[in-house]
């Protein structure tokens, strides 16, 4: 069965001509689909109801299926899908004062290792379709209040988004352009571990979105027992990728940097820090740990994050510090997932 997400401008014309329709047919479905969020052909009120059940017989409007969703104390929402061979990924649907932005995932598991990361205990599965990616927004689009709108797109869901490059920058090209999601570039974020080759090659071929950069520690050392990626690309070959991207002048880098008690929450980190980013935009968002079951990490206290915070302000850096959303449904990536899985394999036999 034809996925219509899954097509191009082109391809979808192509469909549509090859079941006899007049071409503009396709531009009303691709506007139902991308303009008006539509996951349903029933939906489609301006196409007669004999196309639309054509339509329905050899194609489907969208591939991912929703089997959870969980709601916060504070909002948030939580989102679990099964794609078309079973496997399955999350979003996360975030609510300030000023935006509502989704947290999107890029690939089914992840093979970077962090070790404070529940996504990367789940191991790696597959990458992501560019049109699985998109879903993601449509579907999250479509559950908004009707007073809502979706502001922001943050990919820091599950995957490391420049391990899947193509994909991921079709999907931004979808994102960003006025015939389909019509973001504005300014208002999408590409998250990396620290992959220097995916940040100089979105330098290098766009769409120049924001990035941000998953820091969490100020010397190898540390970051390499944290983050395996920096045993291939050490703090200095990072940084120095970070100053060479092309940057508008009005736009940031965004570091985050996760705090876990006793190791690298120091006020010496914070200096190290503070060093580290000398001559590059930026602006460090702050992360108290969420433990999350079976993590040997911990979170330091109050006083020591907002210790490590004077520093970096006193320095001139804008740093706030970032709450967790969603402690009360596990919103940390992976870990619906990983409770889904679990549900789906059964209890282990005696």
């Amino acid at each position: 069965m034809t996925t219509l997400t899954a097509l191009s401008t082109e391809e979808l014309e192509a469909f549509t001509r090859a079941m006899g329709m007049p071409a503009y047919r396709a531009r009303q479905i691709h506007k139902w689909i991308y303009q008006a969020g539509c996951g349903s052909f029933d939906r489609m009120t301006d196409l007669p109801k004999d196309l639309r059940a054509r339509l329905s017989a050899e194609a489907r409007v969208r591939s991912l299926e929703e089997v959870g969703r969980q709601v916060s104390e504070d909002g948030t929402e939580k989102f679990l899908f099964r794609l078309s061979d079973t496997e399955s990924v999350e979003s996360v649907l975030m609510f300030d004062a000023d935006r509502t932005t989704l947290c999107v995932s890029s690939q089914v598991g992840c093979a970077m290792g962090c070790r404070f990361c529940v996504t990367g205990a789940l191991g790696f599965r597959r990458n992501l379709q560019a049109h699985e990616i998109v879903e993601q927004v449509l579907h999250a689009r479509e559950r908004l209040r009707p007073e809502s709108d979706l502001t922001n797109i943050v990919f820091m869901g599950m995957g490391e988004p420049f391990q899947n490059f193509e994909e991921v920058q079709t999907a931004l090209g979808r994102l960003i352009s006025p015939g389909y999601v019509g973001l504005s570039k300014r208002k999408v974020t590409v998250s990396t571990c620290g992959h220097v080759e995916g940040i100089q090659r979105l330098g290098r071929e766009g769409p120049i979105v924001n990035l941000a950069i998953s820091l969490n520690a100020t010397t190898d050392e540390t970051r390499s027992r944290l983050m395996p990626v920096n045993r291939k690309w050490p703090l200095k070959e990072l940084l120095r990728a970070c100053r060479e991207f092309p940057l508008k002048p009005t736009r940031r880098i965004t570091f985050e940097y996760v705090l876990f008690a006793g190791v690298n929450d120091t006020l010496e980190d914070a200096r190290r820090l503070v060093r580290l980013l000398k001559g590059i935009r930026s602006k460090v968002n702050l992360i108290p740990f969420n433990p999350h079951p079976g993590s040997e990490f911990s979170k330091p206290g109050d006083e020591q994050v907002l210790a490590f915070q004077q520093v970096l302000v006193e320095a001139g850096l804008t740093a706030p510090v970032r709450k967790s959303k969603g402690a009360d449904i596990a919103a940390a990536c992976g870990q619906l997932k990983a409770a889904y899985t679990a549900r789906q394999k059964g209890p282990k036999p005696n």
